[in-house]
């Protein structure tokens, strides 16, 4: 189904409304931001009328634009980002090259491509300011560890020479089945949202034990990002024991996201909106302060990372 501009029009304005509400009940951010942090997971959508969305995508969301995220740069003081191609956008990465040129030096960007993909688009990608891959098995509902495999050993090969890097989202089964193929690329592997778990089950689920140690190679890294989808409970308290054995694991390889605006894990029909979660964005700073109390470490994870895997200058 397409939407016309006169739909997106009034859908944009109550994306933007939302957006702007969640600021009002926001706790404010660390006092002790470092300079240069970086969130690595955001998403920039529409405008409609200029990039439509996929045919084959799983869901619709309203608009989010380069005007928001900058805003909440300003609410969370962070200044730096990193942009991740949304499934909806399908293999066209269009709206991600043109929201990095608008963003400048303080962007990066990640696509989704095809395993196919020319050496020239490669090129053209990694001159927007593209520095990975998404693999977005999570959204697409795969669950095959061969889809997986298959895709990380046609793309790993060709990422060293652009000093580019793998980024996964699913859940442990997949990480436990494709560690050992993991485990030993000369790329990096980026991790989504802690790989999807179930907070609630704690830190001796079947897979977690896998991850940790996964997490212990050298070319492994985590999003510590949007622990409300991990948990049930409002404070997320049960994420605190899995996000602390994640950073004790492997400090120097953690990175902090907060996957804003938030897709909506409920998703309808593509004929429907679905709306982004309503989450008080600040708390996702004091959130990963408890699970790192240390400030260097912060710093590290936050700043020098970040800085180093995304190529930053």
């Amino acid at each position: 189904m397409r939407f016309n501009r006169r739909d997106f029009a009034k859908l944009a304005a109550g994306s933007a409304a939302a957006l702007a509400t969640r600021s009002a009940f926001a706790a404010s951010p660390l006092p002790d931001m470092p300079a240069g942090a970086i969130d690595v997971h955001n998403h920039i959508v529409g405008p409609i009328a200029k990039y439509p969305m996929a045919a084959t995508r799983t869901y619709t969301p309203p608009e989010a634009s380069v005007a928001q995220l900058r805003a909440l740069r300003a609410q969370m003081g962070v200044p730096r980002n990193v942009i991740v191609q949304p499934s909806f956008y399908g293999f066209d990465n269009s709206q991600l090259v043109d929201a990095l040129a608008e963003l400048g030096t303080s962007a990066r960007g990640i696509a989704v491509a095809p395993q196919n993909v020319s050496d020239a688009e490669l090129q053209r990608l990694a001159k927007a300011g593209i520095t990975g891959v998404r693999l977005n098995l999570a959204t697409s509902g795969i669950s095959d560890p061969k889809v997986a495999v298959d895709a990380i050993n046609a793309f790993a090969p060709r990422f060293v020479p652009l000093g580019w890097h793998i980024q996964i989202n699913t859940g442990l089964p997949v990480v436990q089945a494709i560690a050992p193929t993991v485990a030993h690329l000369q790329v990096p592997v980026v991790f989504d949202h802690m790989a999807n778990l179930d907070a609630g089950k704690g830190v001796d689920q079947p897979g977690f034990g896998t991850f940790v140690e996964l997490v212990k190679s050298p070319n492994v890294y985590v999003k510590l990002s949007a622990p409300y989808n991990l948990s049930k409970r409002p404070d997320w308290a049960d994420v605190v024991p899995i996000a602390k054995a994640l950073i004790a694991a492997a400090p120097n390889r953690m990175l902090w996201g907060t996957n804003w605006p938030h897709p909506g894990n409920a998703r309808g029909a593509i004929t429907q909106i679905t709306p982004y979660q309503v989450v008080d964005n600040p708390k996702l700073l004091t959130a990963f302060a408890q699970w790192c109390p240390d400030p260097a470490m912060r710093k590290m994870i936050l700043v020098d990372t970040p800085q180093r895997l995304y190529r930053f200058a």
